[in-house]
């Protein structure tokens, strides 16, 4: 009884912590979903899945969803390829090694919104370097942040950069945890060319890094919101709004906290998907060793 009285009483603050941080707000935001919440205009009263149909008619909505998915489905793919590149280039002790680590590891100890400053001056379209160096070709460079058809580009490009740091790290532990005798067996076996090792034997045994490495990438992109509150606010025309972005406008701009809290909702859906996907699905793939 003294040593599960003891147990009980040292989880006590983290089930604390977990139950008034997560779990109460993410409840009262479930149930916010199904009101008419708004601040200042009295006690809300339940009104169903109004909030959701009006999510379905909501062009500025759909259109988000849509920029959220276009966002996701650029930077996940490629942050996680490069990030693979770069910690194998690492790994094999290539020339300038230690620059790409230093380039591609800064935004992950550094702050988001500086980073974001720091991307908007190099995309300035008179004063930025990169609209500089195409001037010096000859070419006119676009208005990388305040023209439809480049902002999401743009924003894509700069989360790939946030994550394949990231991930590139993940992907150095994994494969410090491959012994090296089995690549030294594989050559010895007739592997001789490093692709065939990587393919062997490297990729393989990376499965359950990649698996997770994957699903982090995925939920790191769809919650993407700094660079867009820094760098574009959604603008221009909300081409370049997102989820996060939305829902944060619309309970702390318009302070409409019901429809904030069902955009929540949808959110979440999307992440228990993600979730849902890798443990049903890619899971299977996988070999544990």
């Amino acid at each position: 009884m003294r040593e599960s009285a003891t147990g009980w009483l040292l989880t006590l603050p983290a089930a604390l912590a977990f139950i008034l941080l997560l779990l109460v707000p993410t409840l009262a935001a479930v149930g916010f979903a199904f009101t008419d919440f708004e601040l200042g205009a009295g006690p809300p009263s339940w009104i169903g899945l109004e909030n959701f149909y009006e999510l379905l008619d909501d062009q500025g909505f759909l259109k988000s969803f849509r920029n959220t998915l276009l966002y996701v489905g650029i930077v996940a793919p490629v942050s996680v390829l490069l990030g693979l590149v770069l910690a194998l280039l690492i790994e094999s002790r290539a020339p300038l090694r230690g620059f790409f680590r230093a380039v591609f590891f800064l935004p992950v100890v550094s702050l988001t919104v500086a980073m974001a400053s720091a991307w908007q001056y190099l995309l300035h379209p008179t004063i930025g370097p990169i609209n500089a160096m195409i001037r010096a070709v000859g070419l006119t460079g676009p208005n990388w942040l305040s023209d439809s058809g480049t902002v999401m580009l743009s924003l894509s490009a700069i989360g790939i950069w946030e994550g394949a740091g990231f991930n590139m790290v993940l992907f150095m532990a994994g494969l410090t945890a491959i012994p090296k005798e089995l690549r030294e067996a594989a050559q010895v076996d007739g592997a001789r060319s490093g692709w065939e090792r990587f393919r062997l034997v490297t990729w393989p045994l990376l499965g359950p890094t990649t698996l997770f490495v994957v699903t982090i990438s995925l939920i790191r992109s769809v919650r993407v919101f700094d660079t867009v509150a820094v760098l574009t606010r959604g603008g221009p025309n909300k081409a370049s709004e997102v989820l996060l972005y939305t829902m944060y406008t619309e309970g702390f701009t318009f302070l409409r906290l019901g429809y904030s809290a069902a955009i929540t909702l949808v959110f979440l859906v999307i992440v228990l998907a993600l979730m849902w996907i890798q443990t049903k699905v890619l899971d299977k793939r996988v070999h544990y060793v």
